[in-house]
């Protein structure tokens, strides 16, 4: 199955409306009430909605400009995880990771890579702290590059 994940805008309210609903109703029918009556309503649901984009990645299934000596098409790659300074230390960039990680494993993958600046020790920790284990170092063109992997 093939979807894409992004941050709704005030034109999804009533889709989201409409899938809450389908929900509610569901937990309504098997004994297990969710939400009060006036939480659901499609003036609630834009209210809700933040309309500003806090984060970005870039997901691949190949790899060949930084990762070439490793084209097993049992990997997943990440690039350009991103997230507004506003946003920073809230585990915005775990939770992009976790869906990266779910996202491979979806597709069959038993690995994610990714690479950063071996220069950059707090991003190499992020990256670690994750669980991702350094696999080695690489010059690409102007780029000194510390390579991760996570085993899914």
């Amino acid at each position: 199955m093939n979807f894409t994940m992004r941050q709704a805008t005030s034109e999804d309210a009533n889709v989201l409306l409409e899938i809450l609903l389908e929900a509610a109703l569901w937990l309504e029918q098997t004994g297990r009430p969710m939400w009060r009556s006036g939480e659901l309503s499609e003036k609630a649901i834009a209210r809700e909605i933040d309309q500003k984009p806090i984060g970005t990645l870039k997901f691949q299934t190949e790899d060949p400009e930084f990762w070439p000596d490793h084209p097993e098409p049992s990997a997943a790659y990440v690039h350009r995880l991103s997230i507004r300074r506003e946003f920073a230390g809230r585990n915005i960039s775990h939770a992009m990771l976790s869906w990266a990680v779910e996202h491979a494993r979806t597709r069959g993958k038993g690995y994610l890579r990714l690479d950063c600046e071996a220069g950059r020790p707090r991003l190499r920790a992020l990256y670690e702290n994750f669980g991702f284990i350094h696999h080695s170092d690489k010059q690409v063109d102007p780029y000194f590059v510390a390579r991760y992997e996570y085993k899914i």
